[in-house]
């Protein structure tokens, strides 16, 4: 076993959470066990996910979606059957929303280029005033199709929707994971061919179309997958914990 002090001071400066302006409240939201064995990653804090680590036996729950969005205003209702649940199952939570998608190593973003066999090459996808996501280009250009095959295989989802407004070869893509429409004008300004996205919401539409930009919706919950499966290997290396990953697709 280890501590869990030790293993959240490590999460806090590895992904440098306090440096961020964020909704989320990123480190450690709710604490349980002072000891850890076994730890478990997901991509939402629900009930479903916290069932299943209960169930597991883990005694860390690792997210990119925490429980506490600026704050809680009150404990009742769904608040109060989550908290409930965690601490008397005394199972720690930590979260980790923009620091897990713009981290150069482990981030959601990097990690989609990853899948396609990129490199980041230049910062993209300014939010907040930070750059959460990355620009990145193919020595050879592809179609757009064939890259969007390579993410359903990849992803191991049905979901992968792709949306051919732009040029017929891809050469420059950008990436933001997740609901990354607000950066769909920033793309079309910096000459990007396609732009890789989780959500593609209705009002994104139009402006991709108009302004020549291919897209490709990977799945919200897809996109986001990555960030915490690249993150276990580190921490089980490094403290000789358990891992397991939870998967709770909501095919969005």
């Amino acid at each position: 076993m280890v501590s869990r002090d030790e293993i959240v001071s490590f999460l806090d400066e590895y992904l440098n959470v306090l440096a961020f302006p964020d909704k989320s409240r990123n480190g450690l939201q709710v604490e349980g066990k002072e000891e850890v064995e076994k730890i478990a990653f997901a991509v939402d804090a629900c009930m479903d996910t916290f069932i299943k680590a209960r169930t597991f036996g883990a005694d860390m729950l690792i997210v990119h979606h925490g429980l506490i969005w600026g704050g809680i205003e009150y404990i009742r209702g769904l608040v109060q059957k989550r908290l409930k649940f965690l601490l008397e199952n005394e199972l720690n939570l930590y979260a980790a929303h923009l620091p897990l998608d713009l981290h150069p190593e482990v981030g959601n973003n990097v990690q989609l280029l990853k899948l396609l066999e990129l490199e980041p090459k230049e910062p993209f996808g300014s939010y907040n005033g930070l750059n959460i996501g990355y620009i990145s280009e193919f020595d050879e250009p592809k179609p757009l199709p064939l890259v969007a095959q390579i993410l359903v295989e990849k992803l191991k989802t049905d979901y992968v929707k792709a949306y051919e407004f732009g040029v017929e070869e891809i050469r420059r893509v950008g990436v933001v994971s997740g609901r990354g429409g607000f950066a769909i004008p920033e793309a079309i300004e910096k000459g990007v061919d396609l732009f890789i996205t989780g959500e593609f919401l209705h009002d994104d539409y139009h402006k991709a179309k108009e302004g020549r930009l291919s897209v490709i919706a990977a799945g919200h919950y897809a996109s986001e997958t990555l960030g915490v499966k690249a993150l276990m290997p580190i921490l089980r290396e490094k403290f000789g914990v358990k891992t397991v990953f939870i998967d709770n697709p909501t095919g969005l």
